[in-house]
Parts: C-alpha cells; structure tokens; sequence
C-alpha cells in the first residue's frame, strides 16, 4: 500500500470531491505525537505549580489552611472538564471533521493555559483550568479516529502508540521543566507570581504548534479547514458544563467539603452526563454499534487502565518517598521510570498487535498478556512496599516493567476498539469509550488516599489497583474482536 493516502489532490473546479486527508500518514503521526506532548505537558504542569505554591506559602493556594486539599480539589476540576466532553469532541469530529476538533481543542487548550497564568484569585484560576480541561477532551476521540482512518490498516495499532507517546514524553517534560520555569521567573522579578511562568511558556508553544498543525491539515490538498461552526457547538456544550463543574467547586469551597465528597459530586454530574450520551446515541439510531454489549465490555474495561495510570501518576511519588524513606527528589526519580516506560511502551504495544494482524490473528490475546502481566506486577510493588523499606532500586525496577505492559496495552485497546464499529462512527465510539474510563481515574486517586488514612500503608490502594485490573482480563476474554481483512494480508 502507497504510503501517501487518498486519492491525489483534486482540482479547484472538484472541491466537494477532495479528500479530507491526503498526507502522508507518518508525518500525520509527528504531528499528532506534537499535540499530545505539549496537551499533556499543559495539563500537567498544574500539579507542580501548586506544589511550588504550597511549598513557598505563595499564590492563592499557599496562604490556604488547607492548601494541600485545596490543591487537589483544583486538580479535580481540570480533569472534571477533561471528562465531560470526550463524547462531544467524538460526535462533533464525525460531524464537522476530526481535522478541525484536533487544531480547535490544540488553540483552545494553549489559549486557556495562556489565560491560567495571567488570571488573579483562585476561583479565576480553577475556572481557567476548567475551560482548559474542557478544551483537551475533545483531542482524544479525534486524535484516535485520524490515525485509524489514514493509516495502512497493518500498521494502525503501531501508529496509535507511537502518536500516544507523545503522552509520556510531555508528563515528563512538565514535571521536569516547570520547576525550572518557575526559577526562571523568580530571576527576572517575578518573586511570588514565579509559578504563572511555567503557564506562559507552555500556553505560547502550544499556541504555536496549533499554528503549525492547521497549517499542515491545510497544506495537504484538502478540503478547506472550518473552524467557525464546530467551536461555536463545542461552546454551546461546554458553557452549562463549565457552570455546574465551577459551581460545584465554590460549593465544596464554601462548606469544606473532604475532597472524596467533592470526587463523588463530580462522579454524580459523570452519570448525568453518560445518561444524557446513552439517550441520545439511542436517538440517533447508533446504538446497535455504539451501546452493544460487545462495546461495552472494553468501556467498562478500560477503567482499569485509568485506574491504574492515575492511581500511578498521582500517588507513585508519595508512595515511595514514604516506603522507601527517600528524598522528594530520589523518590520523583525512581517513580518517573513508571512514565517513562510509556516512551517504548506504547510503540512496542503497537507494533506487535500489527504482526498479529498481519498474520490474521486477533489482538485479544496481547491485551490479556499485557493486563495480566501489569496485574501481577502491581501485586509485587505492593508485596514490596510491605517488606519494609525496600530499596529504590527495586521499586524502580518494578515500575519500570509494569510500565512497559501497562502502556503496551493501550494501543492493543484502541485498535480493538476502533475496529468495533463503522469508520464513521469512530470519534463517537473513542468519545463514549473515554467517558466511561474515566471513572477510574475520577476515583483511583481518592480511594486510595480513603485506604492509606484508614490502614496507614499504601499497599491495600496497590492490591485495590491490581484487582481493578484483573477484572478487566475477564472483561477483554469476553470481547468477541474484529481483524480488519486488510490487516490480515
């Protein structure tokens, strides 16, 4: 198969026949591999701020009473918004173009990261935040749907993680160079508002890559790039969205609220979302494909992995610093081999569900592997944290290769996922697919922080994660997958 897709560019006078995609689908991939680096790098650089703002007893969070709770209710009110519009962006990029979802939710994202560090007081901030996770959500269902759609079906799986690689590469860049900015913002004046640098720097490169990915959509024979109506939807969606998610956040503010109350609240909004979705996909007459058990069997599957990649992404610092009795610094390290897996993780876990294909045998038996492995490696982090002090060697070690299982099994999904329903229907099914495992990560950080207060060790949230993830073994053995037959050529 060429690997310069659709059909050559067509002629002025043939507009309404051009392809919506004529690149090459490898450089498609750098692009999308780009937007997941600096989306992420921008979704993550929230945490280290606050944690710069606490410890320097600067901003609007470090002159909290409960600046640590505080902190993280508004890490929960980023992902709130992150949530809420997976499904949306999904239906919107069938209807209007994944194209333009994916450079809408790009300028939308560096925008409001832009804004995050110019805003004064914490509700202008958490509001900031909100609209930017409202934003984001909408480039994941799009991101998966392009790659799927332009890429030789033989090589799909390995597209979707190389292009999720960018996922790791921007956690590590933000949890690394924010410190870095904020120091540099503190030698050129900005003493106590050192933490909006960080903000500016990313909000601006984001900005410019958005630029740079509008201009290779546009520069690539296709059919013009019309921003205009599916931003005007997307805000109509996320307006009453946004209100209730910041409504919900002066509340829980107001009447101190534990945060576990809080994740429920935004639990409950979740469902009235996913109901809201469920009614309509029936109206709409998708739910032979989009709401049948099959499908549903990888949603509800898939919340381990969320689960998991929060319960991980969220504690694994704490955890060994505290088991391990380590430095802040020594334990961020050890704990970064856990992320850092996903840069050979994803593209490994891709290319071998492409072999299987290619040999016409199904994907299935990869995922099971790789969820069993992870299962079984969590359980061994855990017994670990209960030996006592176990050395950071060890812990790394372990992180590191349960990472690589764990991302390895993400693209296997995806590609599973995708090959369920119409080509069509792709950005409705990777929006609902998100949606619903989602609830993992809503929940993973909080449950766990219930059992550490309430047993004093982390390892009871370690084996929770673990079983989470073996329930989803049972859930994978019961998808009945579908090889594309040109994959299996």
């Amino acid at each position: 198969m060429s690997e310069t897709l659709g059909t050559p560019p067509a002629t002025v006078t043939d507009a309404g026949a051009r392809p919506i995609f004529s690149g090459h689908y490898r450089s498609l991939w750098g692009f999308l591999l780009l937007g997941w680096l600096f989306s992420y790098a921008d979704r993550t650089v929230t945490g280290p701020v606050i944690a710069w703002m606490i410890a320097n007893k600067a901003g609007f969070i470090g002159d909290a009473s409960n600046p640590a709770t505080l902190g993280g209710l508004v890490g929960s009110m980023f992902f709130a918004g992150y949530m809420l519009t997976q499904y949306a962006g999904g239906r919107l990029g069938d209807r209007f173009g994944h194209r333009e979802m994916l450079v809408l939710s790009l300028l939308w994202a560096g925008l409001l990261t832009l804004v995050s560090g110019l805003v004064a007081g914490l509700v202008a901030f958490v509001a900031a935040r909100v609209l930017t996770g409202l934003g984001e959500g909408v480039f994941y269902s799009n991101d998966r749907t392009m790659v799927m759609n332009h890429t030789p079906a033989n090589r799909r799986t390995l597209g979707l993680g190389v292009v999720l690689s960018g996922l790791s590469i921007g956690l590590t860049i933000g949890v690394l160079a924010t410190p870095y900015l904020i120091n540099w913002g503190t030698s050129v004046g900005l003493a106590g508002e050192a933490w909006r640098m960080p903000l500016w720097v990313f909000g601006v490169v984001s900005l410019v890559v958005a630029l740079a990915t509008y201009l290779f959509f546009r520069g690539r024979g296709d059919r013009p790039l019309r921003l205009g109506p599916p931003a005007l939807r997307l805000i109509a969606y996320s307006a009453p969205t946004f209100v209730a998610i910041v409504a919900l956040f002066l509340v829980a503010e107001a009447l101190r609220w534990p945060e576990w109350l809080t994740a429920v609240g935004v639990g409950v909004l979740a469902a009235i979302v996913t109901a809201v979705v469920v009614q309509n996909v029936r109206r709409s007459g998708h739910a032979s494909t989009l709401l049948n058990r099959n499908v549903w069997y990888v949603y509800i599957a898939f919340i381990a992995v969320m689960w998991n990649l929060w319960f991980f992404s969220f504690w694994s610092v704490q955890i060994v610093k505290e088991t391990a009795q380590s430095s802040l610094v020594a334990a961020g390290l050890t704990a970064a081999f856990n992320a850092g897996a996903g840069i050979i993780g994803f593209p490994i876990g891709g290319w071998l569900a492409d072999r299987r294909a290619r040999a016409g045998k199904g994907r299935k038996p990869l995922a099971i592997a790789c969820a069993v492995a992870h299962a079984l490696l969590a359980v061994a982090f855990g017994l670990s944290i209960m030996s006592g002090r176990p050395s950071l060697l060890l812990l790394g070690l372990i992180l590191f290769t349960s990472g690589l299982f764990f991302n390895a099994l993400q693209p296997i999904v995806h590609g599973i996922t995708g090959d369920l329903v119409p080509d069509d229907q792709r950005g409705s099914v990777f929006g609902l697919f998100n949606l619903v495992a989602e609830i993992g990560a809503v929940a993973s950080p909080v449950v766990s922080g219930i059992l550490r207060d309430a047993t004093g060790s982390w390892a009871p949230g370690v084996f929770t994660a673990a079983g989470v993830m073996a329930v989803s073994v049972v859930l994978y053995a019961l998808v009945r997958e579908h090889v594309p037959a040109a994959a299996s050529t």
